[in-house]
């Protein structure tokens, strides 16, 4: 059985819902969000295939990545504005 109309169901899935633009408070907007999220899963399917981080390593100041290669960051649910986090360890 299928809960969407109980959902956002909790304090972190509504601040998730709004940190991702949809104003929940409004009720066509919230079943706006409804209506689309079931057929969201294949953003996520695709997600867990290719993964959600890299590590690269990094000498004198540049990526070690192959002539051929490079970095991308695909977009399965969108297009909208994202937050992209790097973290950098080791030594200067």
């Amino acid at each position: 059985d299928n809960d969407i109309d109980q959902r956002p169901d909790g304090e972190d899935e509504q601040q998730r819902c709004r940190d991702n633009g949809w104003d929940i408070d409004d009720d066509v907007e919230l079943q706006k969000w409804r209506d689309q999220e079931p057929i969201n899963a294949h953003s996520h399917l695709i997600s867990m295939m290719l993964g959600s981080s890299e590590s690269i390593p990094v000498v004198d100041g540049k990526m070690v990545i192959g002539q051929w290669q490079s970095v991308l960051l695909v977009d399965l649910d969108g297009p909208r504005t994202r937050t992209v986090g790097i973290q950098l360890m080791g030594n200067s």
